[in-house]
């Protein structure tokens, strides 16, 4: 079978796992590392025996699929770029930095019939993966707190932590918003650092999400409350543990739970992206984080966003 040929855009932090990732799999062919700093793009590419390359534009028409591993301000042109050229394009999140221009990529994707997925890498946690959807929350609490790191203080703390749990709630409550009320504030940086959001679902359901990166310690957790159990969610150290009513009583009239505690191998999810990406390429199937996953969350985020700036105003 002839094999995928692929290439990063971008070797930063990130970039160059992408990198590591598409060597590993057999079906792809990793042709070339694009980075401005050709110093940064050859010690990944002589890593792995591929090109390296300082303008993406050299490889129009030459790869199948790309990886856009670049900030997000360049997101939109170069998945434009690559879906014109036909193609296959998974770009990191967020999606783009407007609604109008993720809608773009979304339409020419379609129009071209390619490929285009956003990596919300959590929806690969082995942790999510096994979460069950037969039962929609009632009820979703999540935090996710992190040290500071300078690296990605160009954005918010809602653009880049927050909308890993933004994406998850969207698609397992799976219903339009019809209120949102969010505060927070800065402080090591002019972004806002630690924020608090109540997203209030039509159907009913009520999320309420933390997300700080100036905290002292790392956690990523998630509580669904549904009507007959309750889940929560270890992202950090894929734990799922699930609390359900069972078939006795532990008073009369009043269900006993039961509880089951699912410990997930540390697994790699970001092959497992990578692969999706890959196979639903072969098999023209949706990917699990498609351009309209990825706006939606966009979408929420940003009114997150600017909700938070007014906060700050008045």
């Amino acid at each position: 079978m002839k094999k995928l040929k692929c290439a990063v855009i971008g070797s930063g932090y990130l970039g160059k796992f992408h990198a590591e990732k598409y060597a590993l799999i057999p079906a792809c062919e990793l042709v070339a590392v694009v980075d401005i700093d050709i110093v940064a793009a050859k010690v990944v590419a002589d890593k792995h025996r591929c090109m390296a390359v300082t303008d993406y534009h050299a490889l129009l028409g030459k790869v199948d699929a790309v990886s856009i591993v670049v900030p997000t301000t360049l997101h939109y042109q170069v998945a434009k770029d690559f879906l014109m050229a036909g193609a296959h394009v998974l770009v990191e999140k967020p999606i783009t930095v407007t609604v109008a221009e993720a809608d773009e990529l979304i339409a020419l994707a379609q129009a071209k019939h390619l490929v285009l997925q956003v990596g919300h890498l959590e929806r690969f946690n082995p942790a999510v993966l096994g979460l069950d959807q037969e039962e929609k929350p009632l009820f979703i609490e999540a935090h996710r707190l992190a040290p500071f790191n300078p690296r990605a203080n160009d954005v918010s703390v809602v653009l880049d932590l927050m909308i890993h749990d933004i994406d998850i709630i969207l698609a397992l409550v799976d219903s339009d918003i019809a209120r949102i009320d969010a505060s927070g504030t800065p402080v090591l940086t002019k972004g806002t650092d630690i924020a608090n959001v109540r997203l209030l679902f039509k159907n009913g359901c009520v999320a309420n999400v933390t997300a700080s990166r100036i905290s002292m310690k790392l956690e990523r957790k998630m509580r669904l409350f549904r009507p007959s159990s309750y889940v929560s969610v270890d992202f950090q150290n894929r734990v799922l543990t699930k609390h359900r009513t069972g078939s006795k009583e532990m008073f009369p009239g009043i269900l006993e739970i039961e509880t089951e505690e699912t410990i997930f191998d540390s697994g790699d999810a970001l092959l497992a992206e990578i692969q999706h990406f890959v196979s639903c390429i072969s098999t023209g199937e949706n990917p699990l984080v498609s351009g309209i996953a990825g706006r939606r969350a966009l979408a929420t985020a940003i009114k997150i966003g600017e909700l938070l700036a007014q906060s700050r105003v008045s």
